[in-house]
């Protein structure tokens, strides 16, 4: 076998033994709740490894216990999904927010502090203001215009710098397409860090899934996803994703074990099948953006085209863009001329195009930040953030771009019909 295989390419095989199961091509769903130890000594074997009660031997692996634990197809696709970000290991759960909040509750405890880029998902947003604050976490937010020097007064200012245990970063940011720092955010990390104490970063790269960024090799620890979004890729499953070293997925895996909070056989079957068409697919997105870009660029009635294809290289963000990004993605925020009302009737005219909420599938997706996404973000916080009532969130999918075109110019031209 060559050794330099590409992730696309051993996708399709990895950590699947087909002669395990009846000579199948595909892995089969395995839907059981227990597994039969062979013997009595197995089944302490297996158990004393995953308790942590000793080390695994040279060659050991732990056996399959307890769908909870651990089953067939969640374990091979966590060993297929380290592929593309080239991480130790790798946590499935059965949604983007119980991966976020997961990782949160395991490397946060009462007293900590947390240091949160904004704007963020709003079920982020809501989790760490509504949830952290009630158990005694401190949260200290930045924003991509914030330098490191900025941020390092900041968290001085509040003088509990030596609580500061956790970074957490979405970038770009959802859903102006901010950009974020990976690796300033390592230093400052490492500028709080002790020898005894290590400050996690964590960053959500759902906007750009597994193919366009790596944060692990920007300096992240932990990179996580709604696997709902570009992994998923076909509207028809929820789930979560966490990756990193194998210490940090351990702890993550344990805390998982306990809340029970793993994805299924079928969600993990599932997402199985769309890792192996990922890379066609977002690349074919991320085509389509460029041209929606393009076209929304040119148009009167709107106002500003949030497309990291736009940025320029005389921008402040231009050689962060390049060095963080192999492409633009497929995400695109643009204001149209008027607020809420002018907006709403964009929206309510398009006919290929679906008003619905979530990103990265292969169909279109258009929707309302201010209104549906971000809607339990503070109002002051939301125009801080950029999100107006003008703003629209686009997701472009694998449709032919000149149909998405035509879509977007019929319905800003119905917008804007004078009675």
């Amino acid at each position: 076998m060559k050794d330099n295989m590409h992730p696309e390419s051993l996708i399709m095989s990895h950590g699947y033994q087909s002669a395990l199961s009846e000579g199948a091509v595909k892995l089969p769903l395995f839907l059981t709740s227990t597994f039969v130890f062979q013997n009595a000594e197995e089944g302490k074997a297996f158990f004393e490894i995953a308790y942590g009660l000793r080390k695994k031997e040279d060659n050991e692996q732990l056996g399959l216990i307890y769908s909870r634990i651990n089953n067939p197809n969640l374990e091979v696709l966590e060993n297929r999904l380290c592929l593309w970000d080239k991480a130790d290991d790798c946590a499935v759960f059965e949604s983007g927010m119980s991966a976020i909040s997961t990782v949160l509750l395991e490397f946060l405890k009462p007293g900590d502090m947390l240091l949160y880029s904004s704007p963020t998902y709003g079920g982020t947003d809501h989790f760490i203001h509504h949830f952290l604050n009630t158990i005694g976490v401190d949260c200290v937010c930045f924003t991509a215009n914030d330098s490191k020097e900025d941020i390092i007064n900041r968290i001085n200012e509040t003088q509990k710098a030596d609580k500061l245990s956790f970074i957490y970063l979405e970038t770009p940011a959802n859903p102006t397409n901010d950009l974020i720092d990976i690796e300033m955010c390592r230093k400052i990390a490492n500028h709080f860090g002790t020898e005894t104490k290590k400050v996690i970063v964590g960053v959500d790269n759902t906007y750009m899934g597994p193919l366009w960024c790596s944060p692990l090799a920007h300096g992240a620890d932990i990179v996580m996803y709604s696997a709902t979004k570009y992994i998923g890729g076909h509207s028809d499953l929820i789930a979560g994703a966490v990756l990193g070293n194998a210490e940090n997925i351990k702890r993550v895996k344990t805390l998982r074990t306990f809340l029970g909070n793993m994805a299924s056989p079928h969600t993990c079957w599932l997402l199985l099948r769309s890792l192996e068409t990922l890379k066609i697919r977002m690349e074919q997105q991320a085509r389509n953006a460029a041209d929606v870009a393009k076209f929304l660029s040119a148009q009167p009635k709107v106002k500003k085209v949030l497309y990291l294809g736009n940025i320029r290289d005389n921008h402040a963000s231009y050689a962060l863009f390049k060095r963080q990004y192999s492409s633009p993605g497929a995400m695109i925020s643009f204001e149209v001329e008027g607020g809420e009302k002018e907006a709403f009737k964009f929206l309510n005219n398009l006919k290929l195009i679906k008003l619905a909420v979530s990103l990265g599938s292969t169909e279109s997706l258009v929707q309302h930040p201010a209104t549906m996404t971000h809607a339990g973000v503070d109002p002051q916080t939301k125009k801080e953030m950029g999100i107006s009532e003008s703003l629209v969130r686009l997701s472009a999918g694998v449709e032919n771009s000149e149909d998405l075109i035509w879509d977007i110019n019929q319905a800003l031209e119905a917008a804007y019909k004078v009675s």
